[in-house]
């Protein structure tokens, strides 16, 4: 009686959710199809909501028990197609494959399963919920969704028909379907498999890892020791290639354990969700008083933070330039699903790499996905062979890839690779990587190959010391030059900004670093200034959060501002035999600085002050990367030792008509 009840309560959750109409529909296609079938797939969408509101028994065998459930579903269906005559080459119920796809989960503990707890629940074969980020995928591959078998012994009665039908359950392996050692339960004899019958399907295996397992990857520790491995998800059919490197989902499955050459927890997966992070509402009330106080000017308030920023590692007002530049490029990262177009990737030119070091990674920790690569792994995708033996190819994320929509720090260029240096120059430019796979090394007829977007920002930094060590005989490099000739020209043309921090120059001052560096030995958690104790790291936090997420669009004068700024530029570093030094990628360059600046200030219009701190962070770093400035359109014989910078305009003809001699007497004063 419990369970002709339960069978009612399914019809009549179909017929008021219209999951009738559309098993209907789904009949009809079959039925018209001239392909005979073994087994008719079904997918129903299920409301665990809704069917525990019309029924709870019913709802506790869906979310507890759901292989039961999807037999009374079964049931029902078999009975409205041999009812309604929906498909007349349907023999027998087993022939019917349900597969339940739920909305949702309670959002209560015990439906929520914690990668990063031990042990895991993988026996009661119930649907949980999981949260985490894809860090390796399979291509996709075959299955056997089901399968028709047939007694071997031709007098047996059961040697025609569809009486032995195998389909795929959650958990199942290819071996649990089919197999050569089935009985009949009439004769015992063999069961053969009918292989014109047989129903293949699509699947993926992807690996996800927490979101907190994230801290192993951002070089930070808070001395609380902590556990996490990756967990390997099943897709099938439907829900194959929803899943992205480096994205984080929501994921409904039911966990099992698979034995290959190591016994291991998997998910099957039911139902996948991409995961938006939430908006922050506002700022700390420290900012929020900074930013009225500071309302008076366009620079104030930036310029506050980035001399009391990160006093953690450097004293107040030390190596401000470049904490602008960091606090602008993590502004411009981002925690919604789109692509992450506007990146800001910074070159530091350093003789103090701890320092820098320190300060990088200090930073990193203030956004959700800031990775700190070690030289140990990979930056970009490899291959692999997937370990439960499919088949298939198993791609890793790399740094990059699991960086996505953050910042990816890479450490000193000089620790890398040529070819991989190579490789970063590629991304850079071209803001994709392809991995290639090479067919007959993984089994496949073919070679494939799969683009991935990179989605983050680069940071990295340059022992100079290290480079004047090397090239003792370049020592005589001429003011506002580096010797960056340990690393290609184009590699550092491919990144936005180049930044020399020299702690021994008046901007930053040595004795206070000293001092601070003495005072931090002896108390590691003390804060020193009073800065320090006002905004704490939190409110950081929280600024970036909120500054992030604000949409920003140009004013008409800070647009034609940042066209002028460009042509001039661009005209007064052309020469006739090399043409224009400015690479096309310039342009987007000063767009997303001014953004960020604006950003910042936590305003959504793009002012002219806007523009004039990017033009002059652009004109410092063009002043390091090239060696000589063309002027007024004529090749400079000189080298750049007279800091000549280009006049630009905003109205009329952006590029200034006077004569060489005049340019020269030209000095851009911000």
């Amino acid at each position: 009686m419990s369970n002709l009840k339960m069978k009612e309560a399914a019809l009549i959750y179909l017929d008021r959710s219209g999951g009738l109409q559309k098993f209907i529909d789904d009949c009809k296609y079959y039925n018209d199809s001239k392909q005979s079938y073994a087994v008719y797939r079904f997918k129903i969408l299920i409301n665990p909501s809704d069917v525990v509101e019309l029924d709870a028994e019913l709802g506790n065998h869906i979310l507890h028990q759901p292989l039961k459930a999807a037999e009374v579903f079964q049931s029902v269906c078999f009975i409205a197609v041999k009812t309604l005559s929906l498909i007349g080459q349907l023999q027998t119920e087993t022939q019917i494959n349900i597969v339940l796809k739920l909305t949702h989960l309670p959002p209560l503990p015990s439906y929520g399963l914690d990668l990063c707890e031990f042990p895991l629940d993988y026996t009661s074969q119930r649907f949980y919920m999981m949260q985490g980020i894809v860090i390796a995928m399979t291509t996709v591959t075959k299955y056997t969704q089901g399968a028709r078998f047939l007694c071997s012994d031709e007098a047996c009665p059961l040697s025609k028909g569809f009486q032995y039908i195998r389909v795929h359950v959650p958990g199942a392996t290819e071996s649990a379907t089919i197999r050569n050692d089935f009985l009949c339960n009439l004769c015992a004899s063999s069961l053969q498999e009918d292989r014109k019958f047989r129903v293949l399907g699509d699947k993926q295996i992807v690996e996800i890892i927490a979101t907190k397992g994230l801290h192993a990857f951002q070089g930070h520790s808070n001395n609380q020791p902590f556990r996490f491995q990756s967990v390997t998800i099943f897709l099938r059919d439907e829900s194959v290639n929803k899943m992205n490197i480096g994205n984080e989902y929501k994921i409904i499955g039911i966990p099992t354990c698979v034995k290959t050459s190591q016994t291991a927890v998997c998910i099957e997966a039911n139902s996948i969700t991409f995961c938006n992070s939430k908006v922050p509402s506002g700022i700390s009330d420290n900012f929020r008083c900074l930013l009225s106080l500071t309302s008076s000017s366009c620079w104030k308030f930036t310029a506050i933070l980035a001399n009391i920023f990160a006093s953690q590692i450097t004293p107040p007002g030390t190596y401000n330039l470049l904490k602008l530049c960091l606090l602008m490029s993590l502004v411009q990262t981002t925690d919604r699903n789109k692509e992450l177009e506007d990146c800001l990737d910074i070159l530091i030119i350093t003789s103090d790499t701890l320092l820098i070091d320190r300060l990088l990674n200090f930073s990193i920790n203030l956004v959700p996905r800031g990775i700190r690569h070690l030289v140990s792994a990979e930056i970009f995708p490899t291959l692999s062979r997937n370990k439960y033996g499919t088949g298939a190819v198993s791609i890793q994320a790399g740094s990059a890839l699991l960086a996505k929509g953050g910042i990816c720090f890479i450490g000193d260029l000089a620790s890398h690779k040529k070819d991989k240096l190579e490789q970063l120059q590629s991304v850079l430019e071209s803001r994709n990587i392809t991995v290639y796979i090479p067919g007959k090394k993984f089994g496949e007829d073919t070679d494939q190959q799969m683009t991935f977007p990179v989605q983050c920002s680069f940071w990295s930094f340059v022992d100079m010391d290290s480079s004047s060590r090397r090239n003792a005989q370049k020592i005589n490099t001429l003011i506002g030059q580096m010797d960056c000739s340990l690393i290609p020209a184009n590699l550092v043309e491919a990144f936005g900004l180049l930044i020399n921090c020299n702690e021994s120059s008046p901007c930053h001052p040595f004795l206070s670093t000293v001092q601070h560096t003495l005072k931090k030995a002896i108390n590691p958690e003390g804060l020193l200034y009073a800065a320090s104790r006002q905004f704490t790291t939190e409110d950081f936090e929280k600024l970036l959060a909120f500054a992030k997420n604000l949409n920003v669009e140009f004013s008409l004068e800070a647009e034609r501002m940042t066209h002028g700024y460009y042509l001039a530029s661009r005209r007064i570093r052309t020469d006739s035999i090399c043409g224009s030094k400015l690479s096309a990628s310039a342009l987007k360059y000063l767009v997303f600085l001014s953004e960020a600046h604006a950003r910042l200030n936590l305003r959504n219009k793009v002012l002219k002050e806007d523009v004039l701190i990017a033009a002059l962070l652009f004109e410092t770093s063009l002043t390091l990367k090239y060696d000589r400035v063309s002027l007024g359109g004529r090749g400079c014989s000189e080298p750049r030792s007279c800091h000549c910078t280009p006049t630009w305009v905003t109205e009329g003809d952006p590029i200034s008509k006077q004569t060489n001699k005049q340019t020269n007497k030209k000095r851009l004063e911000i």
